[in-house]
């Protein structure tokens, strides 16, 4: 999917954003490319909204560069703001305004006067039509959300930002919403997304970076870093019960029966069980539990900069 060659849908590059003498992002550059999802991960606090907000030129830029399909947002600040749409965390209430209005008002900021079909198509994936009458402020907390959905879609955006879309919503929901950006990237949508849902990033994203305190720790494939950073499970049930099972430099620990190790590799099985002496018919039950990004997350975070 991602080539060298290609133009990035995104390219930051020694992205720095400074609130006084607080550097909040230092020095950041990464690539998004057409038809990537790709996640940027990280605690409270290590600058993801930040990076959100200067990308959607709502917080000036320190130093560094952000452009677009090749449009540097602070030269061409109006081009860049019509090639992407914007989900932020908090819920913004209109309240007053039924939903086909507000999503009305947010074509004609952007120029699309008889925008009725592109509306009502976003309306029907997001299980909005039939409350598309509501005043907003009529609407519940979930509905609200995919509400702020549509609205970063009504132009058509070549570059979706979902900052946390999913905090505090419900399960129906963010699988919908999942779909939801599974059907835009398949459309040829590039998705830039922060989430604390490790699971879904892991799920969704071919790619992700991992920022902390201002700096990305590491950008990379998701699989790749999944392989690289987090351990892998083997959880075994013998006949027996010996000592030296629990000895083993990798074991976890004994859960109803089963001996649990965490191992570097997909190649240390075979000598793991020539470290604990088992043969095949010592063996009553083997199973065996991929790594997590959650682990791999917590690792890279731990590593020194």
């Amino acid at each position: 999917m991602t080539h060298k060659s290609e133009l990035a849908a995104l390219e930051i590059e020694n992205l720095t954003k400074c609130y006084g003498t607080f550097e909040a992002v230092k020095k950041v550059s990464f690539n998004i490319f057409p038809g990537e999802v790709f996640a940027l991960l990280g605690p409270n606090g290590a600058g993801k909204t930040s990076i959100i907000s200067i990308i959607s030129t709502l917080e000036k830029l320190t130093s560094g560069s952000v452009k677009i399909f090749g449009v540097d947002i602070e030269k061409e600040t109006m081009q860049s703001k019509r090639l992407i749409g914007v989900v932020h965390q908090e819920i913004v209430n209109s309240g007053f305004f039924d939903v086909t209005e507000i999503l009305d008002f947010m074509s004609g900021y952007y120029g699309i006067y008889k925008n009725s079909e592109r509306i009502n198509y976003i309306l029907h994936k997001l299980g909005l039509y039939e409350h598309r009458q509501k005043k907003v402020k009529q609407l519940s907390g979930g509905m609200k959300r995919r509400l702020m959905v549509a609205k970063a879609l009504v132009h058509s955006p070549k570059l979706l930002l979902l900052d946390e879309p999913t905090a505090g919503v419900d399960i129906q929901l963010r699988e919908d919403l999942w779909n939801f950006v599974r059907e835009l990237q398949s459309e040829g949508m590039s998705v830039l997304l922060t989430t604390h849902y490790l699971q879904e990033a892991q799920e969704l994203c071919q790619r992700i970076g991992i920022l902390d305190k201002g700096q990305l720790k590491l950008v990379g494939q998701t699989k790749e870093i999944i392989k690289q950073f987090s351990l892998r499970k083997i959880l075994i049930k013998t006949k027996t019960e010996e000592s030296h099972y629990e000895a083993n430099a990798f074991f976890e620990k004994k859960d109803q029966g089963y001996y649990s190790y965490f191992l570097p590799d997909n190649n240390y099985l075979g000598k793991l069980l020539q470290e604990l002496s088992l043969k095949a018919e010592d063996i009553l039950d083997i199973q065996t539990q991929e790594g997590s990004l959650e682990m791999a997350f917590k690792k890279a975070i731990e590593m020194k900069s």
